[in-house]
């Protein structure tokens, strides 16, 4: 198929790509927000403390980070059609893996899984988010990267959901009766009989990907050429390497902090609920909570950008609001504070759609490759919750949380009102 390059002519082509990018939306919400009720399943599977199960998000997120620059130079190669593909056989194989070596009881080859996974969503985001930025004008991208959020999000609460109702029922009750069981044979059944629940959902999963990938290469989604649609022109940028772009790098930081408190609020707020003694049953749901309100704001910001505020306001404001909440966390207890864990998803909505476009605005022929260095970022989701697990051993668990994420707020904060524009000389 020949490659288009985005023009105002071109507008009306818009609505069959943006379904199709939905769809890649929803899928890697699914698999992203699976994240939070697995660290919760593997704890009773692999009988593990919170440090080795909080491996499945440091795994799953720092894939990114090792295989973002090589997705860049693949997509160089293949272009974002046929690189989104890729990502989605990648995927289908580390879905495989991980219900097989799940099925087994291998943790070391579960996590295997979990960066398989992880390697090809990094393909999958390293295509499909510059794609929706590009695909109009970049100063109205957070509008629709808003929308692609929405599917992200509807996935990402369903996801616990799903997961809960075909992997966890009846959590509380096999977890008290297996920790009755002395150790030997009859207990191992146990653990294996659990363990194997995944198998076949992850294998489903599997054949939907396949299924998914073969309908994108046959599917009319057209090309897009980054350097025709993202002019350097826009910031007033001539001519300079990947290093002379510095609202990039100072984007590639912000959105490592966002991805890693957005985990945090999303992941990390059932192990926060079970820190008050709440049933494990309920703290396997409360990632949809987050989603839910990540939800809220989604819609929010579609309907406010750029009609009634800017893309870099709306980020400012977002920041603010996440500090604030996590104070309130911290200050109140139970089911308020882990209320207001939640909350944080409806500040950190609109963070990734402003974040994006405002770091490869202008990029020009280095769009792929600031794209890929920005999906290098989300390695944050793997260092932060880390960080919060670590650091609660030795403080109080409400105390670590808000150590870790207030200081990215703050500087999310800068990058929204100063830091997206570092660099640019557009007049």
């Amino acid at each position: 198929m020949s490659s288009t390059t985005y023009t105002a002519d071109a507008r009306t082509s818009t609505l069959l790509p943006m379904m199709i990018i939905g769809v890649l939306f929803f899928v890697m919400g699914f698999f992203t927000w699976l994240n939070g009720p697995l660290i919760s399943f593997v704890k009773v599977a692999f009988t593990l403390d919170d440090v080795n199960a909080f491996l499945v998000p440091f795994a799953f997120y720092l894939s990114y980070f090792v295989l973002a620059l090589p997705a860049g130079a693949v997509l160089k190669r293949t272009g974002m059609k046929k690189g989104m593909v890729l990502g989605l056989f990648i995927m289908a194989i580390g879905a495989a893996l991980f219900g097989e070596f799940v099925r087994i009881r291998i943790y070391p080859g579960a996590l295997a899984g979990l960066f398989v996974i992880g390697a090809g969503l990094s393909l999958l985001q390293t295509a499909a988010n510059p794609y929706i930025s590009i695909l109009g004008p970049i100063d109205s991208a957070a509008q629709r990267i808003a929308l692609m959020g929405i599917c992200n999000k509807i996935a990402g609460a369903l996801a616990p959901l799903a997961f809960g109702a075909l992997v966890m029922a009846g959590i509380d009750a096999f977890l008290e009766q297996v920790t009755k069981m002395a150790e030997g044979p009859a207990r191992e059944a146990s653990l294996n009989e659990f363990a194997a629940r995944v198998f076949w959902p992850y294998m489903g999963l599997a054949g939907l990907l396949v299924v998914l990938a073969i309908w994108i290469l046959l599917s009319s989604l057209p090309e897009i050429k980054p350097s025709g649609a993202n002019s350097e022109r826009s910031i007033g940028h001539s001519k300079g390497g990947i290093f002379s772009f510095p609202h990039l790098w100072l984007g590639v930081l912000c959105l490592f902090l966002y991805v890693g408190v957005e985990v945090m609020a999303g992941d990390a707020i059932n192990t926060y609920g079970q820190g008050f003694g709440l049933p494990l049953k309920e703290t396997s749901h409360f990632t949809t909570f987050t989603m839910g309100a990540m939800l809220a704001g989604y819609v929010l910001g579609s309907v406010l950008i750029p009609r009634i505020i800017s893309q870099q306001r709306y980020l400012a404001i977002s920041a603010v609001l996440g500090a604030v909440f996590a104070v309130c966390a911290y200050i109140t207890h139970g089911y308020v504070s882990v209320a207001f864990v939640a909350a944080l998803g409806f500040a950190n909505a609109m963070m990734w759609p402003a974040i994006f476009p405002l770091a490869i605005k202008g990029l020009g022929s280095h769009t792929e490759l600031g794209s890929a260095l920005l999906i290098m970022g989300i390695v944050g989701g793997a260092l932060l919750p880390q960080a919060f697990v670590h650091l609660k051993q030795y403080i109080d668990f409400q105390l670590a949380f808000v150590i870790v994420i207030v200081p990215c707020y703050l500087y999310i904060l800068y990058y929204g009102m100063r830091g997206h524009n570092v660099g640019s000389h557009a007049g």
